[in-house]
């Protein structure tokens, strides 16, 4: 498994989704995912600071899980089939730990809230369409351009092409 960060996380107007990109931490490379609008402004909203008076879905799911007596200890980006990603979130509750399935996009906004490590197993790296960095400025921009106008099926396409190795990239 490699630890991962988000790199970025960008939105797509005219398909109401985003694009989170993970990066892997002691490595080049970069690995899209298209998430929902409710889950990628969840994460936005954690990431730029925002509270709300009232606990949305990802905040009461973590304090459930700590009324429980639980805690988030990780969430694994598990594997890619048939053009989906799933995740693994692992729940400590004393010594015994859980593994809960869950969408990459859900597992990610529980992690940002806890601070929890998210990782990629090797497996999914071998099958996912990855991009290499460093990137530069300019070529984010591009991408940020592009990815605006293309379907994610049309971006898998395109890598293909392009000599990619990729089987999907929808959550």
């Amino acid at each position: 498994m490699k630890l991962a960060k988000i790199y970025s996380l960008i939105f797509i107007p005219p398909l109401a989704q985003y694009v989170v990109t993970l990066e892997e931490v002691d490595g080049s490379r970069l690995i899209p995912i298209w998430i929902g609008v409710s889950e990628g402004t969840s994460i936005v909203m954690v990431l730029e600071g925002g509270k709300f008076k009232r606990p949305l879905t990802h905040d009461l799911t973590i304090n459930l899980i700590k009324a429980l007596g639980g805690s988030l200890e990780k969430v694994i980006i598990s594997d890619l089939k048939d053009n989906a990603y799933y995740a693994t979130i692992i729940l400590r509750q004393g010594d015994k730990a859980l593994e809960i399935d869950s969408r990459p996009s859900d597992a990610i906004a529980l992690a940002v809230r806890t601070g929890a490590p998210v990782f990629i197993d090797e497996k999914v790296l071998g099958l996912c369409p990855v991009i290499n960095k460093p990137i530069s400025e300019d070529e984010v921009k591009n991408f940020e351009k592009e990815i605006e106008s293309l379907r994610p099926e049309e971006f898998f396409k395109k890598l293909d092409a392009e000599g990619g190795k990729s089987k999907g990239g929808l959550e």
